[in-house]
């Protein structure tokens, strides 16, 4: 078995996250997808959050460890993998910031903007699951939490990067990776990104080169597989 062992769904951007920082990071790993595994017995007894991606290595103390943005910073600690989580509290002071900002405000109007093309269960207590809402009053949820993103989005423009070409700096983060896999869901949506917002994305892809090309793919085949024809 690999030193890294990950768990993963192909057509998650939260997997896409740690897919693409195993390979960028030149670490040795091995993939298992998971799809309608992750509530066996086996998979729960390991990650009774039912969560991936799931690294599982010998040093952890439970063996195992969920959340993407977790796995990642683990293993730059580990790894001395300072290029992408810097050492400096200050600096990375900024890349928990931007991390944490995008799972507790962005992602989550992200997914209720995306979820419902993308064919996800949506969030208990979320409209989309609401018994009593009508197809009318989910779309409208789903156009408010779209249109609801442009502010946060625009946060990472206007300070998170600053003028930098990075979160990092002059070299990609894991916070930068964790942002641009996570963008890449909103093509689902046909999103108008701002034009900095595209050259970002570009650029964390251009730095990285095959080791987010190639596991972005699973994402960008499976969007392109469920987004409605045009009109």
């Amino acid at each position: 078995m690999a030193a890294n062992m990950l768990s993963i769904l192909r057509p998650s951007v939260n997997n896409l996250t740690a897919r693409i920082f195993v390979r960028a990071a030149g670490l040795d790993f091995e993939e298992v997808d998971v799809w309608g595994k992750t509530t066996t017995p086996e998979f729960l007894a390991k990650d009774p959050a039912h969560l991936t991606p799931l690294l599982e290595e010998e040093g952890l103390p439970k063996g195992s460890l969920w959340e993407s943005c977790a796995i990642m910073a683990y293993l730059c600690d580990k790894h001395g993998l300072e290029r992408f989580y810097p050492a400096d509290p200050a600096r990375r002071a900024m890349i928990h910031s931007a991390m944490f900002y995008l799972l507790a405000t962005f992602y989550p109007l992200l997914a209720r903007a995306t979820y419902p093309t993308l064919g996800f269960a949506q969030y208990a207590g979320e409209v989309a699951t609401a018994p009593d809402a009508d197809d009318e009053m989910k779309a409208r949820a789903q156009k408010d939490a779209e249109a609801a993103l442009a502010e946060p989005l625009d946060v990472y423009r206007s300070f998170f990067l600053d003028g930098k070409p990075f979160i990092g700096g002059e070299h990609p983060s894991i916070a930068d990776i964790r942002l641009a896999a996570t963008l890449e869901f909103l093509r689902a949506i046909d999103y108008e990104f701002p034009a900095w917002a595209e050259e970002y994305m570009s650029a964390v892809e251009g730095a990285l080169g095959d080791a987010y090309t190639e596991p972005a793919a699973d994402v960008r085949g499976y969007i392109a597989s469920v987004k409605p024809l045009p009109a």
